[in-house]
């Protein structure tokens, strides 16, 4: 049992580290917890950044993990507006932005993820959003408003979840939207060109326009303020804001600095953890996004940065630094919510890793579940306006055993029957 005076110190505010925080007192752990936050406030949650909240359609303190007043009383040592510049490993201290440095008996790593910048002229320019935090989301919020009352026009570079995303709730605020993306269809690193161009056609018919194959080369302004946004086929695209939504990189800095096993860029780079999610170094953990974990599912490593894998990956961290026995393994899962379409995902299945997707139901009308196959074994699933699907396709998924393509097709055929 852990020593009631031993320290575990938590590095990141995200959901992650809340909910490790969370887990360490639920599970009886009566020594010192303390959590370090470089935003000044307190742990939030991010999917509503770019849905509910960028919207308006969510209050602010619904964005936040627990009540502020949670954090005293159950002893977490919360320091918000705090940097950790550097971890001595020898010593097992952290050292903050002010110079304290703060002893730990267990780290645990929940640095996150920070967005990609856009490496061309004109990214300094005050039109040039990127969208990871809280602040960004209220800005962007009054950008959207009044673009939305001008007629104004926002270019997006990238059609990922974050840029579809904003781009439903630019289009629900009036604003006229442009994406930029070089692959030929959205979300093409997840779904591939067969689902993705559903996407596509969901947001052309909310008026957004796409230009695909292309990269931005230089966001052209005047007087500090944006004008157009050029792409690297000559052609200018009219913008009063700028988005990159262009993805995400791991938070590894410390992680680096301090000799910590990294991933290569193939698995997505980020924090080597083992199946307890403990680091190359056995009293430093890491859970989250910035965590590359292994996957006996997919016999590979994956860096998941999806809010599931925050929430559940925070906990199990959490418990493996108690001492506990802990494999975590978990099927992938996120969802996004566009205009009237909401969806789920299960899975792993990049282009190339898949033969053949089957869809069931009427894709046509969006309200489908799309299976992704290898040798007749589900990879992944997505159900579009479908629901309480999830836990037999993720049943599907770990079974690994080969369905019949036909059976998955039919809507008529109960998902549960085809579990082994």
């Amino acid at each position: 049992m852990v020593d009631a005076d031993e320290t575990f110190v938590i590095v990141g505010g995200g959901l992650a580290g809340a909910k490790a925080a969370e887990t360490l007192r639920t599970e009886g752990f009566t020594g010192r917890v303390i959590l370090i936050c470089d935003e000044r406030d307190h742990p939030y949650e991010r999917p509503p950044l770019s849905k509910g909240y960028l919207l308006g359609k969510e209050e602010r303190e619904g964005v936040f993990v627990h009540e502020p007043a949670w954090y005293a009383r159950h002893d977490i040592e919360l320091h918000l507006g705090q940097t950790v510049t550097a971890i001595d490993r020898a010593a097992k201290t952290v050292r903050l932005g002010d110079g304290t440095l703060v002893h730990y008996d267990k780290l645990l790593l929940a640095t996150g993820s920070e967005p990609r910048r856009l490496d061309i002229p004109g990214t300094g320019l005050a039109g040039v959003h990127h969208l990871r935090r809280l602040a960004h989301a209220e800005r962007l919020k009054g950008v959207l408003a009044s673009l939305g009352r001008d007629n104004g026009h926002i270019v997006i570079a990238g059609a990922g979840w974050i840029g579809l995303e904003v781009a439903a709730a630019a289009r629900e605020y009036g604003a006229e939207v442009t994406v930029v993306e070089p692959e030929p269809t959205p979300l093409y690193g997840v779904l591939g060109p067969e689902l993705g161009n559903l996407f596509a056609e969901l947001h052309r018919e909310h008026g957004v326009r796409f230009h695909f194959g292309v990269r931005l080369t230089e966001i052209i302004g005047q007087d500090g303020v944006v004008l157009a946004a050029r792409t690297d086929d000559g052609e200018e695209h009219p913008a009063h804001d700028v988005l990159a939504a262009i993805g995400a990189a791991p938070r590894i800095g410390l992680a680096e600095a301090a000799g910590l096993e990294l991933a290569d860029r193939a698995h997505g780079g980020g924090i080597v953890v083992d199946e307890r999610l403990r680091t190359s170094d056995p009293d430093i953990h890491a859970a989250g996004d910035v965590a590359s974990v292994p996957s006996g599912l997919f016999g590979t490593r994956l860096r998941v940065e999806h809010w599931a894998n925050a929430l559940n990956g925070g906990p199990a961290a959490a418990r493996a630094m108690l001492g506990q026995d802990v494999i975590y393994d978990r099927v992938p899962y996120f969802f996004s919510d566009q205009y009237d379409l909401g969806m789920e995902y299960s899975g792993w299945a990049p282009p190339g890793s898949y033969d053949q997707v089957v869809i069931r139901g009427d894709a046509g009308k969006r309200e489908f579940v799309a299976f992704w196959l290898k040798d007749g074994r589900v990879l992944a699933g997505m159900n579009v306006n479908v629901w309480d699907v999830t836990e037999p396709i993720q049943r599907l998924i770990r079974t690994g055993a080969p369905v019949d393509a036909d059976a998955l097709a039919d809507p008529h055929v109960p998902l549960e029957s085809l579990v082994p």
